[in-house]
């Protein structure tokens, strides 16, 4: 069943779970994310990053999601996953991704607060909702696979500096309008170079002063030890983006096993056993974001 944001976060934030956000580049990964969440009977979001792009077009992998979201047994949305260009966030509303996010956290405040308003009017009035970004979240080279991105070690208090400020969120989503708000309180995308510290009481600053029906959005969550997300979760975190570890994981997998089995093992054969690793892992993302739920 294809559904939007609004419709599955708020009934998270009401149950204090909060929904996995996992990429789905291929159709293995696709495959295993919806599974695990319908033999879990628990709403997803599956998404597509800009960043990812180069590696599969959004005109190719985005009705595959769109398909399966709407076959699946359970609420499934759509999502763009940090989308800077404009140009592609139309490509997204084309595919018939149900929800958009619109990511201008590297531009000041004021720009950032007039291209979203501007954006959330087109996307309200086709019933895809919005997310945005307020304190820019940093990246390794890794993950973000940009040519001038630096390989850089980010230590907790570097990442410190890019927190947001819960007073700037208000009047943010204020002023905006948008249906989710990433925020920065301790986590960074792609691989940590020590393990992260959240600032959980920043979170639950920043869910007091956002008006209630806006969602407070975690990203970087793969690398971070459940227990500190299920903190965050319990603080305001409705949305939860893992990606990561999770591709990481498969790689170390389908390698080892390549080994194991000495080289005689039939590509398909290798597809089917990642498939099932990856449903697996993702079943476990499940059941710890579901805070007991």
């Amino acid at each position: 069943m294809l559904v939007n944001m609004k419709q599955i976060l708020e009934i998270a934030e009401k149950e204090q779970y909060a929904i996995p956000c996992i990429n789905t580049p291929n159709i293995e990964t696709l495959r295993a994310v919806i599974g695990a969440a319908e033999e879990l009977n628990t709403p997803v979001i599956i998404d597509h990053a800009e960043v990812h792009d180069p590696l599969i077009p959004i005109e190719r992998i985005g009705p595959e999601m769109v398909k399966y979201a709407k076959e699946a047994t359970v609420p499934v949305c759509v999502h763009l996953d940090h989308g800077t260009d404009y140009t592609f966030l139309m490509r997204a509303i084309r595919a018939g991704f149900s929800s958009i996010m619109y990511d201008c956290s590297a531009l000041p405040f004021e720009e950032n607060v007039k291209r979203v308003k501007a954006f959330v009017e087109i996307a309200h009035n086709l019933d895809i909702t919005v997310e945005a970004e307020l304190g820019m979240m940093k990246s390794t080279a890794e993950d973000t696979h940009e040519e001038d991105a630096e390989s850089r070690v980010l230590t907790n208090e570097d990442i410190r500096e890019f927190f947001t400020d819960p007073e700037e969120a208000k009047a943010f989503v204020e002023q905006t309008g948008c249906d989710a708000l990433a925020v920065c309180f301790g986590t960074m995308h792609g691989i940590y170079a020590e393990p992260p510290v959240l600032d959980i009481d920043r979170v639950k600053e920043i869910r007091a002063a956002v008006p209630a029906d806006c969602r407070i959005v975690m990203h970087g969550a793969s690398g971070v030890e459940f227990s500190q997300v299920q903190q965050a979760i319990s603080a305001g975190c409705s949305k939860v983006n893992f990606y990561s570890y999770m591709a990481k994981a498969a790689s170390k997998f389908v390698s080892d096993l390549v080994i194991e089995k000495e080289g005689k093992i039939a590509y398909h054969e290798l597809q089917e056993e990642a498939y099932v690793f990856m449903k697996g892992y993702a079943k476990d993302v499940l059941k710890a974001f579901r805070n007991g739920k």
